[in-house]
């Protein structure tokens, strides 16, 4: 089985879906309180630790967070640097 082979890699993917998940999330309107409001705001714990130091140094553009796709992409190079590094 690949993913119990590489775990850190597994778990870079993993971290990148919760990720996009959050993102397409943010981009609908949702009641709060709903059952949708408390897994948005349960992904948004998870992503929330890893973007918001970026947000200090880097500011909004706009309505485009580049603090999240400069994390999402670094997110994305480290993963696959694992893997290469595993499979090497």
């Amino acid at each position: 089985m690949y993913w119990v082979d590489r775990p850190f890699y597994t778990l870079g993917i993993i971290y990148l879906i919760v990720m996009a998940v959050w993102a397409v999330m943010s981009w609908f309107p949702i009641e709060p309180g709903s059952g949708a409001s408390r897994f948005r705001h349960a992904l948004g714990r998870v992503v929330e630790p890893v973007v918001a130091p970026l947000r200090r140094v880097v500011p909004p553009v706009g309505t485009f967070d580049l603090s999240f796709m400069i994390a999402f992409f670094a997110i994305l190079v480290l993963t696959v640097y694992v893997l290469v590094l595993i499979v090497v």
